[in-house]
């Protein structure tokens, strides 16, 4: 913060510097210019502004409280990882229910990045904190209508890069970067047939390497929040657990 401020000071005044210059016949010319790094630390708590944190205390403890609220129980430690995560996995399939409800059963999979989930969770109580801070981001639930090239097009994009997240009913392949074979619920892919998947609007647009998400022939957006879902899910299901399947098996 204080960084930001000297070098906005600093601009205000070569700004002026130069508009007064052109205002005048003679020529200004910058002789020179010093700058300071200034850290942003705990040699700041000595000019702290006690009134206001004061006056933030009991907002900050009232937040504290609602966020602190237990909404289910993780029966272990959760981690995150691109493949053979737990909590990848219960993040997906997840979503895949999720969407289901809001979009009348007619969703195929869901996918989310691996890139996305920000920590991992710990055995015992999971919190609304927790959640936060799993999916700091307003992402959007969207429901995107892809063929059966494009399904196969995304198990591409994961295994080129070591593996994605993807729900239950997906199963990828993977054996030195080429794609051996990809299911759903159990049949081949059928390249022609038209599947819904359900992400987020961000991966909706190619990010994190799924290029294979903007091909869609329609996007639905549902309105709902991906982290307002997880609430929703955890307090409907409150015994928190995923299994370590075969969905996703690169070699």
């Amino acid at each position: 913060m204080k960084t930001t401020h000297y070098t906005l000071l600093f601009s205000a005044l070569l700004l002026s510097t130069v508009l007064l210059g052109s205002c005048q016949r003679t020529p200004v010319r910058i002789a020179s210019v010093e700058t300071d790094l200034i850290h942003i630390d705990s040699t700041f708590d000595a000019i702290q502004d006690t009134a206001y944190l004061s006056y933030l205390l009991p907002i900050r403890e009232n937040l504290d409280r609602h966020l602190n609220i237990p909404l289910g129980t993780s029966v272990e430690v959760m981690e995150r990882g691109r493949i053979h995560s737990p909590l990848l996995n219960w993040a997906c399939d997840a979503l895949a229910a999720c969407a289901r409800r809001y979009y009348n059963g007619e969703v195929d999979m869901a996918v989310v990045n691996a890139g996305g989930l920000r920590c991992d969770w710990p055995a015992g109580d999971i919190t609304f904190y927790h959640v936060f801070e799993l999916m700091p981001f307003d992402n959007e639930l969207v429901i995107l209508t892809l063929t059966g090239r494009d399904l196969y097009e995304l198990a591409e994009n994961c295994v080129v890069q070591g593996g994605q997240g993807v729900s239950e009913e997906f199963h990828v392949v993977g054996l030195n970067g080429q794609v051996e074979s990809v299911m759903l619920d159990g049949q081949p892919i059928e390249v022609e047939k038209c599947y819904h998947v359900a992400t987020s609007d961000y991966l909706s647009g190619g990010a994190d390497g799924l290029s294979a998400l903007t091909k869609f022939s329609e996007r639905t957006m549902t309105g709902k929040k991906i982290r307002d879902l997880y609430i929703e899910y955890i307090a409907e299901h409150p015994i928190i657990k995923a299994d370590i399947d075969d969905r996703m098996i690169i070699q």
